[in-house]
């Protein structure tokens, strides 16, 4: 039975040299693509995703936006199968209208 990870763009995430596992390597990769506006890492051009999207009336940016995530993730890190993506709408804080994804994957096989 494979193991489900999470990965809350909500929670601090920090950045580690040494994975002690490929799940904690993914888990950063997948932390790193959900972070990062496409085009903005030197050498990674294709790396994150585009934000266009959050132009967008609240209910299509989702739809979008999600679209968006599980491309860059299919694309910039096969290891991870998605089995659900949902968002968060920050409402409490100064960032309103703010989208803040949460991924539960597991790991690919092979």
């Amino acid at each position: 039975m494979k193991i489900d990870y999470t990965v809350d763009m909500r929670e601090p995430g920090g950045f580690y040299f040494g994975p002690k596992s490929e799940a904690e390597e993914v888990i950063q990769n997948l932390r790193t693509i959900l972070s990062l506006p496409a085009g903005s890492a030197p050498f990674a051009r294709n790396m994150g995703i585009p934000f266009e999207e959050l132009d967008e009336p609240m209910p299509v940016a989702k739809a979008r936006m999600g679209g968006s995530v599980m491309t860059a993730i299919l694309e910039q890190e096969p290891r991870a199968l998605v089995e659900e993506i949902r968002f968060y709408e920050d409402e409490t804080s100064g960032s309103a209208g703010r989208l803040i994804p949460v991924i539960r994957f597991k790991l690919r096989e092979g």
